[in-house]
């Protein structure tokens, strides 16, 4: 017979303290209902990943009700450890070559008019991956040549051109997250730089490609140095800004400074758009990839103009 004692609280030790309560504003739904369940099962059976669920993203339950997903390739192991992020870090396994057609069979089969396409850091490859970016996104372009591809990828640890063989496939937009301002880079993303991550952003925009990237407010930062960003970010040609609340996934991972009110999201979407930006997400549950599915037109219409890089470019809009 099992005997269960009470558990007793030691008095040398002290309660843990009550975990903080998010505002109204950043609560959500649980993920359910028949088209999440649906693309679960295919994301299992295909053997894929998706930084909507090693990330744990707030949004999934209603990105996948609309058939709205990040596929994350490359594995789902990263050989950085950034204080904000909740995807594994350790030894990445080997690359997987099979990869790239079996994204491209998924996407291909949810007839999707957009989609994102992530990566974890690969520094352990002579490319950071590279190779497979490239593959993957022809692969994507044979079997969906309707859909536009939104690429989110690292650094590469500043090589141009492993930056190059991404942009040479082709996508549609190329995406590459600064995460937080300047100052609090190095303590929030520890293997990372922000200049280098801004000359990624440089060279794709030197090339022409239609360039976005994503800050991350609440973990120290000043408006006005969110603003300095911005105005930054506006000069350098940037094409599409995303602005959420950093949410701590776990308590390894770096505390929220504050909670950002939705006006004040709304206020720094006003000034993005004045300084030049055009198109902005910005609100406490927005992140990198939130609402992407509905801006399949607007990259159509951007690259409608001679010389700019990307797939969708090479082909008239669908009637």
């Amino acid at each position: 017979m099992t005997v269960r004692l009470p558990i007793v609280q030691n008095e040398a030790e002290p309660a843990p303290a009550p975990r903080k309560r998010h505002p109204d504003w950043l609560r959500v739904p649980m993920p359910g209902g028949d088209g999440y369940q649906a693309l679960r099962r295919m994301v299992k059976e295909l053997g894929l990943h998706t930084v909507c669920q090693s990330a744990s993203c707030p949004n999934i339950g209603e990105c996948w009700n609309h058939r709205a997903l990040t596929i994350m390739i490359l594995g789902d192991i990263c050989t950085r450890s950034c204080r904000f992020c909740d995807v594994a870090t350790g030894r990445p396994l080997p690359v997987d070559h099979g990869e790239p057609a079996r994204v491209a069979t998924m996407l291909a089969a949810l007839e999707l008019n957009h989609t994102v396409i992530t990566s974890v850091d690969r520094d352990d490859l002579p490319d950071g991956g590279a190779g497979i970016w490239a593959e993957t996104l022809h692969a994507c372009h044979a079997a969906a040549p309707d859909m536009t591809i939104e690429v989110l990828v690292p650094d590469f640890k500043g090589d141009l051109a492993d930056v190059d063989t991404v942009l040479d496939a082709g996508p549609d937009v190329f995406a590459h997250n600064l995460e937080t301002v300047p100052r609090l880079s190095r303590e929030v993303r520890v293997q990372a730089r922000y200049d280098r991550s801004f000359a990624v952003l440089r060279r794709a925009r030197e090339r022409g490609a239609l360039v976005k990237t994503g800050l991350m407010l609440g973990l120290g930062e000043e408006p006005a140095e969110v603003r300095e960003v911005i105005d930054q970010l506006a000069a350098l040609g940037l094409t599409i800004l995303t602005l959420g609340q950093y949410l701590q996934p776990s308590k390894k991972h770096l505390p929220v400074q504050r909670y950002v009110h939705p006006d004040e999201f709304a206020e720094l979407k006003r000034h993005a758009l004045a300084a030049g930006i055009v198109h902005v997400e910005s609100g406490p549950l927005v992140r990198s990839s939130y609402h992407a599915e509905g801006q399949a037109e607007l990259i159509r219409r951007l690259q409608a103009g001679a010389g700019k890089i990307g797939f969708a470019s090479l082909r008239p809009p669908a009637a």
